[in-house]
């Protein structure tokens, strides 16, 4: 049996789905203590309790400790097992978060599976439905995945409510992702949606990143969106097209924050991305660091800015796998991370 600390590195609860997936995924079985404990309320909360019992249904796994706010888990599992799942977080808790957690190990199956989650898609510390869709879905494919997102109700904090589908068919093999250049520009895209909101608040978000970055980069278009909700809220994408790579940020609205200032947080994060020579955002480099580590051979690539999420992601993985993951460069600044399966 692995024994981690949750404690360890940034002491979130992405310690806690990387063991999860490898759990699944090698058959080790694991304890966790101290689960959460960098956070301001330590254990589990609805998202990681629902993460740990649909990942026990897909294993079928034996589980001890598993309860709203517990600090220690045991989990052992034993097979996966294709199929059906639906998941229902009951609060605004991310479904990116959710569905990053299994989508590995139901793609290692034998046979496609779907699962269908509610909660949160558009919440503040997680991916938003549109990263999903927009970034973390076009590395997987390039990479090798074949998954399907759709989503069918947007979720906004603090009342959630929304509703993602997902097929994950199998996966043969799994590609390196090697990254030395991005590349020429190509293009800024993006989406400004808003639910239940007058249109004109997705339309003054555009115009603000118009305004923004319009006569410094090439921007293409920017739709307007408007999500089938059973909330209100406010969300504005933007995709940065290389010749070689992408990169993805977006931004949230919330009560009293206006439109200008939701896009400005967007415009902010590219304008800092582009003035580094990266290949990926930070948040793409944590989310692709375990698929890679089952990869055939040795990935490399640039990222914006080295967090530690990313770095307690790594030491994580190298408990349960293998496989050697060097990050190069000054936590908060850019960096290079390398990812080798079959170091020798």
């Amino acid at each position: 049996m692995i024994i981690v600390d949750g404690s360890i590195g940034e002491g979130g609860g992405q310690i806690l789905r990387t063991c999860l997936s490898l759990s699944l995924i090698t058959g080790q079985a694991f304890h966790i203590s101290n689960i959460r404990s960098g956070r301001p309320r330590p254990g589990l909360r609805a998202q990681h309790l629902k993460a740990v019992e649909v990942a026990a249904k897909i294993g079928k796994a034996e589980v001890d400790g598993v309860q709203l706010n517990s600090t220690s888990i045991f989990f052992t599992p034993k097979m996966i097992q294709p199929g059906r799942y639906q998941c229902d977080i009951g609060t605004a808790g991310s479904t990116s978060l959710v569905l990053q957690t299994i989508f590995l190990p139901l793609s290692m199956g034998d046979t496609a599976s779907s699962i269908s989650i509610s909660g949160g898609t558009h919440v503040p510390w997680s991916p938003s439905f549109d990263f999903m869709v927009q970034q973390w879905l076009w590395y997987l494919k390039k990479i090798g995945f074949n998954i399907s997102l759709k989503l069918e109700l947007a979720g906004f904090y603090p009342q959630g409510g929304g509703l993602i589908h997902a097929s994950i068919r199998p996966t043969n093999s799994i590609s390196p992702l090697n990254l030395t250049q991005r590349g020429k520009l190509l293009q800024i895209r993006g989406i400004s949606a808003v639910a239940n909101l007058d249109r004109r608040i997705a339309e003054r978000q555009r115009n603000q990143v118009l305004r923004r970055l319009g006569d410094k980069f090439p921007l293409s278009d920017i739709r307007i969106n408007k999500l089938p909700s059973k909330f209100k809220g406010t969300t504005i994408c933007l995709i940065c097209e290389f010749e070689h790579s992408q990169s993805c940020y977006f931004a949230l609205g919330e009560l009293g924050k206006p439109a200008e200032k939701v896009a400005d947080e967007v415009a902010d994060s590219v304008e800092h991305f582009l003035s580094t020579d990266a290949n990926v955002d930070q948040f793409l480099a944590d989310q692709i660091l375990l698929p890679l580590a089952l990869a055939t051979s040795r990935s490399t690539f640039s990222i914006a800015k080295i967090t530690h999420h990313l770095i307690t992601n790594s030491e994580v993985i190298q408990e349960f796998l293998p496989v050697k993951i060097q990050i190069s460069g000054e936590t908060g600044s850019p960096g290079m991370v390398s990812v080798d399966p079959t170091p020798k």
